[in-house]
């Protein structure tokens, strides 16, 4: 084995490793010992800021490949050729929890895939559910403030959590998905993949469709009832994490296929809900899945901390033939996901090798904490310039987006747009089977039951009423599991 030298950050070499500089053998220890403050200030720097979503991940890195021409709907590369392969970084996450929380935990999951293409790379940042709990950004930092730690207690609170979707209804979709066992997935491989907002394609006549993306499991759906889930916690806090890397370790490689809905202009203008709106999803049987390609991961990265920690996703890194579309939500992601990377990793974060892309970038950005490239050499910082030869490509032009109004105001999102209860219902009926409606059931009563102060009847009222008007029979029985007559509390909130 070769020998290589212990040195300094600044590869001074250094000799000393086991001992610092004191003076004489019992004095004090000398300012001058540069290895040992580095060592320490490296030290106690070793974390970055945890995300305040998504705090704890699992990543791999592997392939796309593709599978059927979808050319007539987007003239992204990535997709130009049948058998086409795209490098791609993968990374799941627990959603509310924090970074030393249980992989078994009830949360939604995150699903996200790094595509490195010759266009840049394209971040497709989603969940393991096609739909959210909310439809408009503002509310997103205090939904998220309710999955976290109460600011009197520090302890996750049940109250919270209820009182903000009872007054929320639009989150009733999300909260029948989450309180099934699909809130409890099995391992990451165990679980389908959605990027959950509506986005764009167009193609190379500038022919623009709405476009849902879905990534299906190959290893089929398996998840944990309550009782597992909960057994998983007191005997490994990692199960998902350590079950991707052993699955790839045998050369057991996960395996997604991707598949789109695609909905026209035309389409959208008739259909029955809001089509961007993130709360609702788009019928199978009306818009039907379009294979597109297969999604491998065969790689576990060498340094956990360089590519799953310092992974940066946002939503709004499309690439040519992609784009976005007129979802609230998403809209309010092109901006705090890019500014989240900013704070935590640093203005430069797109130069960690895990989110660099595979092709050349030119700009005129410059400086910043942790610039580590060639920060543009010599050449101007400025344009226009009489100096460069960097051009704006008019190929890459997108396509206008015909707007419904030019009026500018704030609407209410539920205005004319407050059927929170007809999709949920269809999903506790025609979807979910009888095991999963019961433990559906079992796992809603468990949460609400850790409902309490001043306000507990108000909210269980409120909940109650909502859950009633998805599925009477559904009501019933969470008010029979907590004891509470659902006549009473119905008459008291419609």
């Amino acid at each position: 084995m070769k020998t290589i030298k212990l040195t300094t950050a600044s590869g001074r070499p250094y000799h000393e490793f086991e001992n610092s500089m004191t003076v004489g053998e019992r004095g004090p220890v000398l300012l001058q010992d540069y290895f040992l403050h580095e060592d320490m200030a490296h030290f106690n720097r070793e974390r970055i800021p945890e995300r305040v979503v998504h705090a704890k991940g699992s990543g791999a890195f592997g392939t796309f490949t593709v599978t059927h021409d979808i050319t007539r709907y987007t003239k992204a590369k990535l997709f130009s050729d049948i058998g086409k392969q795209t490098e791609l970084f993968a990374r799941f996450s627990i959603v509310g929890g924090e970074k030393g929380g249980a992989d078994s935990e009830r949360d939604p999951r995150g699903f996200a895939v790094k595509f490195y293409t010759e266009d840049g790379n394209w971040d497709l940042a989603g969940n393991n559910t096609p739909v959210f709990f909310i439809k408009d950004p503002k509310k997103f930092s205090h939904f998220i403030h309710t999955q976290k730690r109460d600011p009197k207690t520090n302890c996750k609170s049940p109250t919270m959590m209820w009182d903000f979707f009872s007054l929320n209804p639009e989150s009733l979709h999300q909260v029948l998905i989450l309180m099934s066992d699909r809130g409890t997935p099995f391992s990451y491989r165990h679980m389908h993949g959605f990027g959950s907002h509506t986005f764009s394609l167009f193609n190379k006549n500038n022919e623009r469709v709405w476009v849902k993306f879905h990534f299906v499991t190959m290893q089929g759906i398996k998840n944990f009832n309550e009782k597992e889930a909960n057994e998983m916690k007191g005997i490994d806090l990692d199960q998902a994490q350590r079950d991707l890397v052993e699955s790839i370790g045998k050369n057991d490689f996960p395996r997604w296929t991707l598949k789109i809905q695609v909905m026209t202009d035309e389409q959208a203008k008739t259909f029955r809900w809001n089509p961007f709106d993130l709360t609702k999803v788009w019928f199978h049987k009306d818009y039907p899945l379009i294979d597109v390609g297969i999604m491998e991961l065969n790689k576990i990265p060498e340094n956990y901390f360089r590519d799953v920690e310092q992974s940066a996703f946002a939503p709004s890194h499309v690439v040519d033939g992609i784009g976005y579309s007129p979802d609230k939500v998403l809209q309010g992601r092109l901006l705090s996901y890019p500014d989240a990377q900013r704070y935590r990793l640093g203005v430069n974060y797109e130069q960690i090798p895990v989110n660099q892309s595979r092709c050349e970038v030119s700009n005129y950005q410059r400086d910043g904490f942790m610039q580590v490239g060639d920060n543009g050499g010599a050449s101007p910082n400025y344009r226009p310039n009489s100096f460069d030869s960097l051009v704006a490509d008019e190929n890459y032009k997108e396509p206008p987006m015909q707007l419904g109004s030019n009026i500018a105001d704030w609407f209410d999102r539920n205005e004319n747009d407050d059927d929170h209860f007809t999709q949920p219902g269809l999903l506790y009926r025609k979807v979910m089977s009888e095991e999963d409606r019961k433990n559906l059931v079992s796992n809603v009563v468990s949460s609400m039951r850790g409902i309490c102060g001043e306000k507990k009847d108000e909210i269980i009222n409120r909940q109650l009423g909502h859950f009633y008007h998805v599925d009477n029979q559904l009501g019933l029985a969470i008010a029979k599991g907590l004891g509470v007559t659902i006549d009473e509390k119905i008459s008291r909130s419609t």
